[in-house]
């Protein structure tokens, strides 16, 4: 079974950092989802892949666990985040490209 360690990205529902500074165990599905003839919800028997995902304070941690109990893993490891710093005053500056209107 192959797992995957990464580190999640926040939501785009959220503005903040939360849930996003722990790396996640999470195991790759085994077998394709399919859907139920009678209501059409998607089904799966690996319970593995949907239910279970550890967390983790740092990669070395999670690494060593797949180690450990000789869980294949592929590692995925976090782009920085890209940084605009942005000011108030700058809507007001003088060279600014685009004027400013209403």
């Amino acid at each position: 079974m192959l797992a995957r360690i990464f580190r999640p990205s926040k939501t785009a529902m959220q503005s903040g950092k939360a849930k996003t500074k722990d790396w996640v165990l999470e195991f790759e599905p085994s077998a394709a989802r399919r859907s139920d003839p009678l209501m059409g919800w998607t089904q799966t028997s690996d319970t593995a892949s949907s239910q279970v995902q550890l967390a983790f304070e740092t990669k070395d941690e999670a690494v060593r666990y797949a180690e450990h109990h000789g869980i294949a893993f592929q590692l995925f490891d976090d782009k920085p985040a890209k940084r605009i710093i942005k000011a108030y005053a700058d809507n007001f500056a003088f060279g600014r490209k685009v004027p400013w209107t209403h």
